[in-house]
């Protein structure tokens, strides 16, 4: 039904400010922003042009479950970016990280969890070979 219309996926913030510094300037992304006041949202560019909407809720809760996977060739390169810019690492129960916090399961992909301003969980992964 829908596998030729365009689609974007989205998700809420409760600080649209420092929502566009962080995945701007923190993460590098492309943000634009559109509407006005109360109507303000961002839109991010991935890779490939794919756009994802974020909008400000003023009851936001954190996504409890990563909203973006950032797939990188060299984690270990990636983690010592982010942790350079001043981005906290997650660890999680049941899952065994590294001194550098990525998780390196046999089979599975490199994968270390972090956190944007709004406490919404991303990752960047890298694939096993």
């Amino acid at each position: 039904m829908f596998g030729d219309t365009p689609a974007f996926s989205g998700f809420s913030v409760d600080d649209l400010d420092a929502a566009r510094r962080f995945y701007g300037e923190t993460l590098g992304l492309r943000v634009g922003e559109e509407g006005e006041g109360d109507m303000r949202m961002l839109f991010l560019t991935l890779a490939g042009g794919v756009r994802v909407f974020v909008y400000p809720k003023d009851d936001h809760a954190p996504a409890t479950f990563t909203i973006l996977n950032f797939a990188v060739d060299d984690i270990d390169r990636a983690v010592d970016e982010l942790t350079g810019r001043g981005v906290a690492l997650e660890r999680y129960d049941g899952f065994e990280a590294d001194a550098k916090g990525v998780v390196r399961a046999d089979g599975g992909p490199a994968i270390a969890w972090f956190k944007d301003p709004a406490g919404n969980v991303l990752s960047v992964l890298q694939e096993p070979g």
